[in-house]
């Protein structure tokens, strides 16, 4: 029998408890963050809705518990953030610490795809850009604060809702915005969200959507069970002092989850998705039994379990598709599980790259790698036949609502190109898991003393433990939970407030914001949040709140303000010279200056950004304001890289009068260089008898504010995983002037 490649799609819909258990605040709001209104205004029911224009494309979305509970308490009118509070208030009555709070936060939204496309918008931004903060308190009048406000609200509706009527005549007037102009757009928000649990039920009755949930407030379930689950891909990892070792809150999470699931879905659940796809065999039991029957992970922890190193061509597909893109059976003393591994990459691709791309070019791209993917299939099966002779599934699951701002128009065209184009695909077939399941039961199995602990993220459990930061937080959690533990009388039904606040604080998001590598402009309130929620326990239950609580836990020295910050994700910046922070917020950061000979090169080019996504690596240079290049900065930049333990052709640096020192003095496999007065560029590649030959390149650069660089990993013909070890030169005809950094080489991932 002929077989499509069959391809699961999950979207992963989450955030955290942000309702604080403690007083209101300033703005007399309960919420301390508004990111389920605004997401669920322009990310939760425009993806589901997008689906009925394709009723051959199945798919299925993942919905936690924390976010629905949320959304209702919107729906209801029961929620209110600052951001909220501030857009009901009457402009004359807003004080100036208001107003400032304004400034500081009412753009926070992507500035290519949400501020820029609208003319008022993007004129109160310049004068924040370029103005600044106070001249915008000191010289703005009152509409204009009611403009801000009515366009950062309006601005976070999704395209798809355009052509409402109300909507579509608040875009058509623009500006001079009322406080009724405002007021209805929070009823028109109300309205949105109102539908999406009832559309996600619908949409699975008529069989297009399966939906799954996760752990009640999305804990990670091994940590939870044990903390010393970290070293087992970790065995060197520091620990929290206090051991967490609570494995009866495990099945609590699963259990409410079940229940909330039941009571909004009208069934039972079948798929779970266990919080950043953290799995251990000590948890598969608690699964199992709550009634589950799959489960989702991520390529990584497929890899560890089979110590197993997915390798990958240069196209990025993998050489052993077999291995990944099918089911497998977990044998538990409750009944057997069934677990599906993501394709890391292809998920990243969605995720993190297309989003830089032309929709149609992107979602050529995706589906190119599917064919490949199937082309492999067929090639490596023992029979001649061209068509697949078992049923293969691809795993493509991610975040389904961060990305999607860095897409033209909220994703609508890529994603529309994309359904068109696989539904009239004869080889390619979207499924939701249970209906591939169900009809392919897995048939190779992962046996428990295989199976590896770990998460999506490397494989490992190091973004949310083992960091000073993070462990601190684990041991305020422990003392809480121990604290909890010595009042049995404490339970669920006649002391919920204690328990609600217990499981809010379990959440994993407050542990991936702690310490490195993650950052936000709302760090402090994320650990806030995280604070409020543990005070709120020692309050229910009438115990003394430990002073520490009421510090922050992130130690003000342990701050990302050193002389080097790594980068904590993908980026994709625009190349225009102008260095938008938006799109560097990510990248890694180098500060230059601070030892010998660095005064002048601190004032003019004082810090480095760079970072890579699917597409290219990035450099981001900054200058001293008014700097011309030839005059008081070199004429000349220069990029040079070699590829740790790989084979080749490597050539010291092609410029004279390089000193003699480590890591001038080594050889490198790739030079660019970069004359900034006439912005030209060239790439060369080392050859035998350490000399250099020219090569294409598609680089950009741009030169403005800053230098901007972007290098195509195509140009390069590189193998997914590898490392780039890269220095990069100021000259001036060919003669070495500086180095940046001075005395150590900037590390790269090839994703």
């Amino acid at each position: 029998m002929a077989h499509p490649l069959y391809v699961a799609f999950i979207w992963h819909q989450h955030q955290p408890l942000y309702k604080s258990r403690l007083s209101k605040d300033n703005f007399g709001a309960d919420y301390r963050l508004p990111w389920v209104r605004l997401h669920g205004i322009k990310d939760y029911l425009d993806l589901i809705l997008m689906l009925k224009k394709y009723p051959a494309i199945h798919q299925t979305v993942n919905l936690v518990p924390s976010l629905i509970m949320q959304l209702e308490d919107y729906a209801q009118g029961n929620a209110l953030d600052p951001y909220l509070a501030l857009t009901l208030t009457p402009v004359s009555m807003l004080s100036r610490e208001q107003k400032g709070y304004i400034v500081d936060n009412f753009f926070d939204a992507n500035h290519h795809h949400m501020i820029r496309p609208h003319v008022r918008y993007e004129e109160l931004f310049q004068h924040k850009h370029i103005k600044g903060k106070e001249w915008c308190l000191d010289n703005w009048t009152g509409q204009d604060f009611s403009d801000l406000l009515a366009w950062h609200n309006l601005a976070w509706f999704d395209p798809l809702f355009w052509d409402d009527t109300d909507i579509a005549g608040w875009l058509e007037k623009g500006r001079n915005f009322t406080l009724s102009d405002r007021q209805r757009m929070y009823t028109k928000q109300k309205e949105i969200i109102a539908r999406i649990i009832p559309e996600h039920k619908k949409m699975q009755d008529e069989g297009q959507l399966e939906v799954t949930t996760t752990p009640y407030t999305h804990p990670i379930l091994p940590l939870l069970h044990d903390t010393n689950a970290g070293k087992v891909a970790l065995p060197h990892m520091d620990l929290p002092t206090s051991r967490f070792q609570w494995e009866e809150d495990v099945p609590r999470h699963l259990g409410k989850a079940w229940n909330m699931y039941q009571e909004r879905f009208g069934r039972s659940p079948r798929g779970l998705w266990p919080s950043e796809q953290s799995i251990s065999p000590q948890i598969l039991p608690y699964i199992a039994k709550q009634g589950f029957k799959w489960i989702c992970s991520d390529e990584a922890v497929l890899g560890w379990s089979f110590n197993h190193f997915f390798h990958r061509d240069e196209t990025g597909n993998i050489c052993e598709p077999e291995v990944l893109y099918r089911p497998y059976r977990l044998e538990t003393e409750h009944g057997d599980l069934s677990i599906i591994f993501r394709d890391h990459r292809l998920s990243d691709l969605i995720g993190f790259t297309y989003g830089a791309m032309k929709p149609q070019e992107a979602a050529r791209d995706l589906i190119f790698h599917l064919q490949a993917i199937a082309r492999t299939l067929a090639q490596r099966q023992p029979s001649d036949n061209t068509t697949l002779d078992e049923p293969w599934l691809v795993t493509i699951a991610l975040d389904g609502e961060n990305c999607w701002e860095f897409y033209e128009q909220d994703g609508k065209p890529f994603l529309d190109e994309l359904y068109s184009n696989l539904s009239q695909a004869q080889d390619i077939q979207l499924v939701t898991v249970s209906e591939f399941t169900n009809q392919f039961p897995p048939t190779k199995t992962i046996s428990n003393t295989q199976l590896h602990s770990g998460s999506w993220i490397d494989g490992n459990f190091s973004t949310w433990i083992g960091d000073r930061t993070k462990n601190r937080a684990w041991d305020y959690l422990t003392a809480a939970r121990q604290t909890l533990a010595k009042h049995p009388e404490a339970t669920e039904e006649n002391n919920s407030a204690a328990w609600e606040a217990l499981y809010a604080a379990q959440g994993s998001d407050w542990f991936w914001w702690f310490g490195e590598p993650h950052h936000s402009s709302h760090n402090d309130m994320f650990d806030q949040l995280f604070r409020e929620h543990l005070i709120a326990l020692y309050q229910a239950l009438n115990e003394p709140v430990p002073k520490y609580l009421y510090r922050p836990v992130t130690n003000p020295n342990q701050s990302p303000t050193g002389e080097q910050q790594n980068p904590c994700s993908y980026i994709s910046p625009l190349v225009d010279g102008r260095g938008d922070e938006q799109d560097w917020e990510k990248a890694g950061k180098i500060k230059i200056g601070g030892s010998r000979g660095t005064m002048h090169r601190a004032s003019i080019i004082p810090m480095i950004h760079y970072g890579w996504d699917h597409l290219n690596f990035y450099f981001r240079f900054d200058l001293k304001s008014g700097a011309v290049a030839g005059q008081d900065l070199p004429p000349e930049l220069h990029l040079l890289w070699y590829y740790p333990n790989r084979f080749g052709d490597n050539s010291p640096i092609p410029l004279a009068h390089v000193p003699n020192q480590d890591p001038l003095n080594y050889n490198y496999r790739h030079h660019l260089g970069v004359n900034l007065v006439t912005k030209t560029y060239w790439l060369q590649e080392a050859v035998a008898n350490f000399s250099w030959q020219s090569r294409y390149t598609g680089t950009k650069i741009a030169l403005d504010r800053c230098i901007e660089i972007a290098v195509p990993w195509q140009d390069l013909h590189l193998d997914p995983d590898m490392e780039i070890n890269l220095i990069a030169i100021l000259a001036d005809q060919g003669k070495f002037k500086e180095a940046l950094p001075e005395n150590h080489l900037i590390r790269l991932q090839v994703p």
